[in-house]
């Protein structure tokens, strides 16, 4: 049973045009920030002040209430979570956001706990914004940008930003079929082990029945009866067999499902406890907790039927084979009697009988060999069907996001350049081989290397099963020794399965332009890093970028020519919310809403809050230096 999410797509407000989603206020109720309202623009809002009024936190709270932290355990995420809970405290954050279908959400979240969503009426939306379907926003911290611009997998991440939610289905499409493919494999695993050890057993059996087919047909007097008595006898034995086959099987299966009667009852009083069902929604819970327990109920009998049905079953199998015995017995004794008036025709009879039984238990298992090549070859089929489909998708990933980076380029050219190598980034296979080859007396972790970068890990896969060591070491360069033992450890491994599916992610290359030459961006100073990922955040989308500070490390000859352009030019299609303490971002790209901060070091406040003139006293005094430092510039520079 597979549990769908339901996310819906209109709540409380009439559907608007698809246009882009925005932050339209922020509220903070308690701790640094308490009282503090931000209403936002659908252009550009700044925040400035001086350091230590709580900027860099209210963009942290609105990814904190947006349920968009980073990955748990990693630093930053452990970073932000300390800054929410110093500043927060016992506090809520409290959002008004708009998607860019025009429905308009509050979103609450208080430290610790889940973000609680509810619509234009107040009434709670089931909605879980951490998948962003429904909304989504770029945030970047002060360090988010450089790392972007040193790690391939953070600048995989800007690029799917542009296409997130056909990404998105594309991502949970290809999650679905692996873990289809992980259950594949579970069955398979076992399987050729199982044929293994019966291909063992029933090795004997081709000389069995060369023995048999040497013995001839039975001869002497009465040679006849006694064959026919003989071949009676054989056939007892198959009933006898086939009866107590059944009966085991139906004994077990009658276990099995007596074993499931009150299970789902069990769950539902160990769930619905009785301080639940009488506490303040009880009324909710009872009228669930009543239609459970009669579902419970109607379960628990049809499992006694099917038990009771099962006993049938048995008492009938019960009664077949002990008129069966009876019946046999008779038999046997006249089968006996026939064999006691020849002693030459009784030996060829004992004998042929000893084989004929070995032989027919070794066909036996060969037919239950024969049933486990057929399934698997089925599983095998399924196997092959899903592989191709989950390499489908993540071509598919990848014309995206090429599409993408040709879109990208197209804006940023000749200055940025940005690619896409399909499956060029190896290291969770490498990561995979190393694991697996764990113990083998080989140099592991080169060895790895020298395939991952050589092999893809299908190729390897059929290496490995066809025992092919001459191409591995053809194409990886290894040793034979060495190729031999991977091969070997390989084989026996459960990390073979896993080949075939692990990820090799698309790996990105952003450069920037420098001279003649491009340089790729882990390669750049610092602010020539920032000035390569800042005009990407800065293109045209229908998600709110905020971002904190991003004239961090630019001069401001390009804060002007480039930034400040870029702004003028996206934000009249796309929200932009910036802390700054550079004055050319708020008064050169004419912010419609600028809010200045100042704190007493207990707690933060807002002194003035407008469009660029309203404020122009303010972003004098922080941005500037004063206004007699702003005069005395200008008549150094004779302006």
């Amino acid at each position: 049973m597979v549990r769908m999410e339901v996310v819906p797509e209109v709540l409380g407000t009439q559907v608007k045009t698809i246009g882009t989603s925005q932050v339209r206020s922020i509220q903070i109720t308690g701790g640094f920030l308490d009282g503090l309202q931000f209403d936002l623009d659908r252009g550009l809002n700044c925040l400035i002040g001086a350091r230590g009024t709580g900027k860099t936190t209210i963009l942290e709270l609105v990814r904190y209430a947006l349920d968009a932290l980073p990955a748990n355990g990693s630093p930053e995420r452990h970073r932000i979570e300390n800054l929410v809970k110093a500043n927060l405290g016992n506090g809520t954050i409290e959002l008004t956001i708009e998607t860019r279908d025009g429905v308009v959400y509050k979103v609450t979240r208080s430290w610790q706990d889940n973000p609680i969503v509810q619509d234009s009426d107040g009434q709670a939306a089931d909605i879980a914004l951490r998948t962003g379907r429904v909304f989504r926003a770029d945030i970047y911290s002060q360090n988010e940008i450089e790392r972007i611009a040193e790690q391939s997998m953070s600048q995989l991440s800007l690029i799917d930003n542009f296409e997130s939610d056909e990404l998105a289905k594309i991502e949970q499409n290809a999650r679905t079929l692996t873990s289809q493919l992980e259950t594949n494999a579970m069955s398979l695993k076992p399987m050729q082990d199982q044929i293994d050890g019966l291909n063992g057993e029933i090795a004997g059996l081709p000389g069995i029945q060369e023995k048999l087919e040497a013995m001839g047909p039975i001869t002497g007097q009465n040679a006849e009866v006694v064959s026919k008595a003989q071949q009676d006898k054989f056939l007892r034995e198959r009933e006898t067999g086939a009866v107590n086959e059944i009966g085991e099987f139906v004994y077990e299966y009658g276990n099995q499902i007596k074993q499931q009667q009150g299970q789902v009852l069990q769950q539902i009083q160990q769930s619905f406890q009785q301080d639940l069902l009488s506490g303040p929604n009880g009324v909710l819970l009872k009228g669930a907790n009543q239609s459970l327990l009669a579902g419970a109920s109607e379960i628990d009998a049809l499992l006694q039927s099917v038990c009771d049905k099962l006993t049938a079953m048995d008492q009938v199998l019960c009664q077949t084979h002990n008129t069966l015995k009876q019946t046999h017995a008779q038999q046997e004794i006249a089968y006996q009697n026939i064999l006691k008036e020849n002693e030459d025709l009784r030996n060829q009879a004992n004998e042929r009988t000893r084989l004929t039984r070995m032989s027919g238990d070794l066909i036996r298992k060969q037919n239950q060999r024969d049933l486990l090549i057929q399934n698997q070859a089925k599983l095998q089929a399924e196997r092959v069907e899903m592989l191709n489909a989950l390499s489908e998708l993540r071509d598919q990933r990848f014309n995206l996001r090429n599409q993408i980076a040709q879109r990208i380029n197209a804006s940023l050219n000749p200055d940025i350049r940005v690619t896409i190598e399909q499956a060029g980034n190896h290291s969770q296979y490498r990561s995979l081989l190393s694991d697996a080859l764990q113990g083998v007396r080989i140099t592991r972790n080169v060895v790895a290397q020298r395939i991952a970068d050589s092999i893809l890990p299908t190729e390897l896969v059929e290496i490995v099963r066809r025992n092919d060591v001459t191409s591995l070491v053809e194409q990886s360069g290894l040793s034979e020794d060495q190729s031999r033992k991977v091969v070997d450890a390989l084989s026996d491994s459960d990390e073979l399965f896993a080949l075939e599916t692990v990820e090799l992610s698309d790996l990105p290359r952003i450069e920037l332009k420098d001279g003649d030459q491009y340089k790729e961006s882990a390669s750049l100073s610092t602010g020539q890093k920032c000035t390569t990922v800042l005009p990407i955040l800065l293109l045209e989308s229908d998600s709110p970028l905020l971002i904190d500070q991003p004239e961090d490390n630019l001069d401001n000859r390009f804060v002007c020519e480039s930034v400040v352009n870029s702004i003028h030019t996206v934000k009249a299609k796309r929200q932009l919310i910036f802390v700054t303490h550079n004055p050319n971002i708020p008064v050169l790209a004419d912010a419609e809403r600028v809010f200045v901060l100042e704190s007493d070091g207990r707690q933060s406040g807002k002194i003035v809050e407008g469009n660029v003139d309203q404020c122009r006293d303010a972003i004098v005094n922080l941005l500037e230096g004063g206004e007699q430092a702003f005069k005395k510039r200008q008549e150094r520079y004779a302006y």
